[in-house]
């Protein structure tokens, strides 16, 4: 399964910076309400989950059951994602994805199964958390773009 998430994600990191650099700022700005994230904000929330998860698939490698949580409307809020240009979160997207797949691909196997308390999902392996990651990408990205 890590193989199919693996090879999603590589699809996802080719295809998704195109279609993201045609959305308008002002489309990409909008704030269907003020409690709401802007597709920009959802962007910059996937930049944070990006920056957590890298601490994810490092740590479990070489910890004893790393506690590795945060909390995203905070990080959301406080990364300034909706006063940031569209191209730079656009870039940042992309630049932590293929690094985080680069380091997912060369996670040894035997290594997979180790645990880390990730957040509201508990004790959970690096295959989850590789594969949820994914899976986490995925459903934003829908709400940002139609691919």
């Amino acid at each position: 399964m890590i193989a199919t998430s693996l090879q999603r994600w590589e699809y996802l990191c080719d295809i998704i910076p195109a279609l993201l650099k045609n959305i308008g700022e002002e489309e990409f700005s909008f704030k269907p309400l003020p409690s709401k994230w802007s597709k920009k904000e959802i962007l910059g929330h996937l930049v944070d989950s990006a920056a957590n998860n890298h601490q994810r698939f490092v740590r479990v490698q070489f910890e004893e059951t790393p506690v590795i949580g945060y909390n995203q409307n905070e990080w959301n809020r406080y990364s300034y994602h909706q006063l940031q240009s569209g191209q730079q979160l656009i870039a940042a997207w992309e630049g932590y994805n293929r690094l985080l797949l680069g380091i997912a691909r060369h996670i040894p196997e035997s290594l997979l199964q180790r645990t880390c308390v990730s957040g509201g999902a508990g004790l959970v392996t690096l295959a989850f958390i590789i594969e949820d990651y994914v899976v986490h990408l995925e459903h934003h990205l829908r709400q940002v773009v139609s691919y």
